[in-house]
């Protein structure tokens, strides 16, 4: 692998998908590490995460702005600005934003996805609001990835 630097574009709009209340930028696309890893940027309503999912990747968050609930392989827990979060490939997992505005992270994945073409599509998929899960397999399915149930909540919370 060689050595990339991506400069951002702070006037790239994002990728917009409003029923799961995301807007994403790729910060570090698959090309720039010859497929090792890529880095997105995800800004997340308040109230919003995407529905519950497992795909082969490794994901590695860290908290920008807000406070999170996490869910992973059944385990619920908060995390806050500056908290880091690994979920191995595999692994069930959702995140819903429980803060009262809209909260920040980075996320790093590994192997690469090709993030603007995976979240294009699920914006189409997503364009009238969350589909059953049926639809979401079917599309997941391209990805390796099975959707296994609605988002978060908020209320939620770990007991």
């Amino acid at each position: 692998m060689t050595i990339q630097f991506q400069r951002s574009d702070a006037s790239e709009p994002g990728i917009v998908i409003p029923a799961i209340g995301l807007v994403l930028h790729v910060r570090f696309p698959p090309s720039a590490s010859d497929g090792a890893f890529s880095i997105i940027e995800t800004i997340n309503s308040p109230g919003s995460g995407p529905p519950r999912h497992r795909h082969r990747e490794a994901e590695i968050f860290r908290v920008l702005e807000g406070r999170y609930l996490y869910e992973v392989d059944g385990r619920r827990f908060i995390a806050e600005v500056g908290d880091v979060v690994s979920i191995p490939g595999g692994a069930e997992h959702g995140f819903v934003n429980i803060s009262d505005k809209p909260a920040r992270q980075y996320i790093l994945i590994t192997p690469a996805l090709d993030a603007a073409a995976f979240f294009t599509e699920l914006g189409s998929v997503m364009a009238t609001g969350i589909p059953d899960r049926a639809v979401l397999n079917r599309f997941g399915a391209k990805w390796e990835m099975e959707f296994l149930g609605p988002p978060l909540k908020p209320t939620d919370m770990p007991t």
